[in-house]
């Protein structure tokens, strides 16, 4: 039965109050808990929340969607969805987020999850379900929107020329030039409405378009 039940949740987080509904012979939820951790059974993402371990239920862990779920509302961005399309060449260590809660950071032994704010209304722009190859899907920002937030995110950036974009681009992130100016500027105009670094974000659009 247990093993069909990994199995049945595979690589979802799940919380502690679903866990306990599972067991309801144990007394001491909490032991048992323990207990599925210590046996690697279940790994713990953060107080009250759980998942199987890819020994348990047989999927690989989707660091996306793990961390949809750590904290929401909330979609992969940043250099760590950059890096996943390919756009930029360097490892990236934290599975950064966007949230329109307060910025948070999680450590686990899984990685490292931050998520930085971002108004209501520049949310839900650009955002995508990514579904892999092993079926699993979660929220990430689309190729262009990680770029917006990547650039809102840098206090420091504030760019005006196109020399000076080009400059950041090639060189300070060696963005990956052939697919930007692929980009969909639909995508950018409708940020560049809500969002911050207005004016840069309209001279990007320029330079895809030019």
């Amino acid at each position: 039965m247990a093993k069909n039940l990994w199995k049945e949740i595979g690589n979802t987080p799940i919380d502690f109050a679903t866990l306990a509904s599972f067991f309801p012979e144990h007394k001491c939820k909490y032991n048992k808990i323990s207990a599925l951790e210590k046996e690697e059974t279940l790994l713990r993402l953060k107080q009250g929340l759980y998942v199987p371990t890819s020994q348990a239920s047989g999927q690989l862990l989707s660091e996306g969607l793990i961390a949809n779920h750590l904290y929401g509302p909330s979609y992969v961005s940043l250099q760590y969805a950059l890096r996943y399309y390919g756009l930029i060449p360097e490892q990236v260590f934290t599975v950064s987020s966007i949230t329109t809660k307060r910025s948070r950071v999680f450590q686990n032994s899984l990685a490292r999850f931050e998520y930085v704010h971002t108004s209501d209304d520049a949310f839900g722009i650009g955002v995508r379900i990514e579904k892999t190859v092993n079926g699993t899907s979660f929220l990430i920002a689309s190729p262009e929107k990680a770029l917006c937030d990547l650039i809102a995110d840098i206090s420091y950036l504030n760019l005006r020329y196109r020399n000076e974009i080009l400059i950041w681009l090639e060189e300070d992130i060696r963005f990956n030039m052939d697919e930007l100016f692929r980009f969909d500027t639909g995508i950018l105009r409708e940020y560049a409405k809500v969002g911050k670094k207005k004016n840069m974000i309209n001279q990007l659009i320029k330079i895809i378009e030019s």
